[in-house]
């Protein structure tokens, strides 16, 4: 865990048959309760997410062939672009997010009390993609528009037995962000690990094989959290057990993402 204390924010689930107002004007949480707090797991401390090894181990290095290496380099550029809220294509892809996360409710401002609905540490989202950059909004907006379904249902924690304090669910996809570039060691010049390499295979076969994966990662995140009865305090146990399950099914010899069994917990 990181030791600096980063902040976080827990949301309170409110219990069934209340539901969410759907006026279109609101500007204010209707959803759920956010609590603030202060906490190392989770928030702008992201470096404490499965961070295994230390840097001066050793670790052999695989070679690519032409073609990976084009990917990877179109991918590392991807993950270099740093979330700045002064750029319009950056604020409309946030917009872009909360519309098709909240389509029954209109956005007041980028910067809104709103956001934390979405499970936000603040009113100001453009704080915590420091962590993953924008390439982590990109991964939520793939979630978005190509398992509508499952996005919701994560979004709303409809599915499960749910704990009282929640995960938020924006922060939390921003970790996985962060952690699926570590574990496949994605910033280096050559993967390092065998789990790095054999995702290299599915990246030249798909450019979007990061988001699909990304996809793939947090349902089964909430799969495991669900199955560990974790309230908020758990989640860096949460996130440590799901990288163990994806790492085992990424070496499996599968030959496409589709075919991980994890895959199988999405729907559109």
């Amino acid at each position: 865990m990181d030791d600096r204390g980063g902040s976080f924010v827990a949301v309170r689930r409110i219990p069934q048959g209340l539901e969410r107002g759907t006026t279109t004007t609101t500007c204010h949480s209707t959803s759920a309760e956010v609590v603030a707090g202060s906490a190392a797991w989770l928030g702008r401390g992201l470096s404490c997410v499965c961070v295994q090894g230390r840097e001066n181990d050793a670790r052999p290095s695989f070679d690519l062939t032409p073609a990976q290496e084009e990917c990877l380099q179109r991918l590392q550029s991807r993950i270099d672009v740093v979330y700045d809220g002064s750029i319009p294509e950056h604020q409309e892809a946030l917009r872009t997010l909360w519309n098709v996360a909240f389509p029954e409710e209109e956005l007041c401002d980028l910067i809104s009390e709103q956001w934390k609905e979405m499970g936000w540490q603040g009113k100001d989202p453009s704080t915590d993609f420091r962590g993953g950059g924008f390439i982590s909004l990109e991964n939520l907006l793939y979630f978005a528009t190509n398992f509508p379904k499952s996005f919701q249902d994560l979004l709303r924690k409809e599915e499960g037995d749910r704990s009282i304090w929640e995960y938020p669910f924006a922060v939390a996809g921003v970790n996985i962000t962060f952690m699926l570039i570590q574990m496949l060691d994605l910033e280096a010049v050559k993967p390092r690990t065998m789990v790095g390499a054999t995702f290299l295979k599915f990246l030249a076969e798909n450019e979007s094989a990061f988001d699909l994966l990304y996809c793939i990662t947090f349902k089964l995140m909430d799969k495991q959290w669900l199955a560990m009865r974790a309230s908020y305090m758990d989640f860096n146990t949460v996130m440590k057990s799901t990288r163990r399950q994806l790492e085992r099914e990424l070496l499996q010899d599968e030959i496409r993402l589709e075919d991980l069994p994890s895959y199988s917990l999405l729907s559109r």
